[in-house]
């Protein structure tokens, strides 16, 4: 079941709903873990006791670091933690690519395994090691009621595809949490937000990537729109994803953090990853990064820990070369940054940092949406015309026209210009009781057009279900 499925918006969601703020605050939490393990059975019943087991295991792990806090058992306690949690996730996740490549390295013709990836595990899998670590840091808990953790790890509205959500952040909000009509307010409008992102304009581009598989002769125009599509695709997918999930935890009470802030507005890509995918880059930063030492080790040393940082965040992403490929990427530009390019961009105007973080950009998502690094570079050499393809032709030309309107609405709105004008607005008395007045219809108006593109239309992928 995904968010943006008229089963979800209309049959699901309305009776979770029903019987949530119908029961009384001592069952909550019970009827939340309940409606999440239906949400996940629905697309996922075989994987369903994984995540049960991957729960279970991360509160005994819990239990048994808060008992021997302080002590050398407390360390075994969190290493087993760690090996236990990250064990399944490369076993389910990775044990196929390590067997193919290991049969082209060996020449070996080791089957792989009928095993698929279950849905979400990137994302509770680190949900469940930030809790035990930060338990061994002391800087959480002990959650002795496994309702509690169980419902922690399986909440729906960010069990498939984030935010990552620390357990430091809802902590309090598990034991008891509040819930006003504003709150309940500002969670539908978030979520129709998102929704709106998702199958107004994310589906939309996506339309544009099918089309290209399907041309028989790519051009260097339709190369670069390609990309362009998927970045902005992307984009408006996740983010959308983000924005339901954190509407969905406000309803709910809950208030999860946020996970993008206008990240195609950096002048570095340094700046992007501080704007994109935030629980994620954080989650490294805090986890990974500074707990070997960050930057605050010799050279060497500290270019050392940012290709393993960004190696692992490449691989987090997929099983597959073009991905580790993709994060490596990031790495060189980052350590060049710190050495070099943000103090030469810092001299020029900020129109050109902000089209070298777009350019280079650019090649990054031709990587990442590529099969593999074969058809990414391929990609890219198209997109610069050594793949002996045409500069454009008739049918470029029609599907640029075709997509204008919406290409035009998605810069627009991957820019900070649509909140900054709604903020104007409402910083007089009087624009603030139009906005109060439009708000809900224009809520309302969204919710019908987004279900009628739900019903009329069939392209209806969520991007990060793949992670």
């Amino acid at each position: 079941m995904v968010f943006s499925s008229a089963a979800f918006l209309y049959f699901f969601l309305p009776v979770v709903l029903g019987l949530y703020f119908a029961a009384p605050d001592r069952w909550k939490n019970l009827i939340l873990l309940l409606a999440s393990l239906f949400f996940y059975c629905y697309g996922e019943p075989a994987y369903c006791p994984l995540l049960l087991v991957s729960s279970f295991l991360g509160y005994l792990h819990g239990i048994w670091i808060g008992k021997t806090r302080g002590t050398r058992c407390a360390r075994i306690a969190l290493i087993s933690s760690i090996v236990t949690i990250t064990g399944l996730l490369v076993f389910f996740k990775y044990t196929n690519f390590f067997i193919k490549n290991l049969n082209i390295i060996a020449h070996t013709k080791l089957p792989l395994l009928k095993i698929a990836l279950p849905l979400g595990i990137s994302f509770y899998s680190f949900q469940i090691l930030s809790y035990t670590i930060d338990l061994y840091r002391g800087r959480a808990g002990v959650q002795r009621s496994f309702l509690n953790f169980a419902t922690y790890v399986a909440m729906f509205p960010q069990l498939i595809a984030g935010p990552i959500v620390r357990y430091t952040t809802v902590e309090k909000e598990l034991a008891r949490r509040s819930h006003t009509l504003e709150g309940f307010a500002r969670g539908v409008s978030r979520f129709v937000t998102g929704l709106s992102k998702k199958v107004l304009i994310a589906n939309t581009l996506g339309e544009l990537g099918d089309i290209f598989t399907r041309l028989e002769q790519p051009t260097v125009l339709f190369c670069w729109l390609t990309v362009f599509a998927f970045m902005l695709q992307i984009y408006f997918d996740f983010s959308g994803y983000s924005d339901m999930a954190i509407g969905l935890g406000r309803i709910f009470g809950f208030h999860f953090p946020e996970n993008f802030n206008y990240p195609y507005i950096s002048r570095s890509i340094t700046e992007f990853w501080r704007r994109w995918h935030i629980s994620l880059s954080s989650w490294f930063r805090d986890y990974v990064y500074i707990p070997m030492g960050g930057n605050r080790v010799p050279a060497m040393a500290w270019m050392r820990n940012i290709f393993i940082v960004w190696f692992l965040v490449g691989f987090w992403h997929g099983a597959a070369w073009n991905y580790i490929i993709w994060g490596l990427f990031f790495a060189v530009f980052l350590i060049l940054e710190k050495c070099f390019i943000k103090r030469l961009l810092g001299r020029l105007p900020s129109f050109f940092a902000h089209l070298y973080a777009l350019f280079f950009l650019t090649l990054s998502f031709a990587i990442f949406n590529a099969e593999g690094p074969g058809q990414g570079m391929a990609h890219i050499l198209g997109m610069f015309g050594f793949r002996d393809v045409p500069l454009a032709s008739a049918e470029t030309i029609y599907y640029l026209k075709s997509y204008l309107y919406v290409f035009l609405v998605a810069v627009i709105g991957a820019t900070p210009l649509p909140a900054a004008m709604i903020k104007k607005i409402r910083s007089r008395e009087t624009g603030e009781k139009i906005i109060n007045l439009l708000e809900p219809a224009a809520n309302t108006g969204l919710l019908l057009l987004s279900t009628a593109y739900l019903i009329d239309g069939s392209f209806n992928p969520f991007l990060y279900f793949r992670f």
